[in-house]
């Protein structure tokens, strides 16, 4: 045989192409189309739900206001905590020595406080802590608040 022969038995390109690779690939059908519209819609409504209820969690924010030094085993530190008013939440403060080592650390909790008339409602209290230390601070500040669950 020569190659002659063989070019003129040899399948059409189409069909060639079709035996490797597989047949012509169908589009989808409006039925397919219509699945994966609803599909995202319920995605799309289930993710701004969770959204809408995320941030109605109670938010906490908290603001340094300054620290000072009583002595060498006690440090002061003052901040403001924003919360809803109703909520109760706790804080860590900490302090810290020359080369940033946590020398002072302490959890304390801030209960419901009072709705007040004024720009934020009484949302925003100032607090004071004093800290045992156990080596002299040079820095006090808050390192987080969290809102305590209401159901403990």
């Amino acid at each position: 045989m020569t190659s002659e022969d063989l070019s003129a038995t040899a399948l059409p390109a189409s069909n060639s192409l079709a035996n490797r690779y597989g047949g012509q690939k169908r589009g989808m059908t409006r039925k397919s189309k219509r699945i994966i519209v609803i599909v995202a819609l319920v995605l799309g409504i289930a993710f701004a739900a969770y959204v809408a209820t995320g941030s109605a969690q109670a938010p906490i924010t908290f603001k340094d206001i300054g620290y000072s030094t009583i002595d060498g085993t006690q440090a002061e530190v003052d901040y403001q905590v924003t919360k809803y008013p109703a909520a109760t939440a706790k804080c860590a403060i900490k302090a810290l020595d020359s080369k940033f080592a946590v020398v002072g650390w302490k959890v304390v909790e801030i209960g419901p406080n009072e709705p007040k008339d004024g720009a934020d409602g009484g949302s925003t209290i100032a607090q004071r802590t004093v800290l045992r230390t156990e080596s002299p601070a040079v820095s006090g500040v808050v390192d987080s608040c969290w809102i305590v669950d209401s159901g403990k």
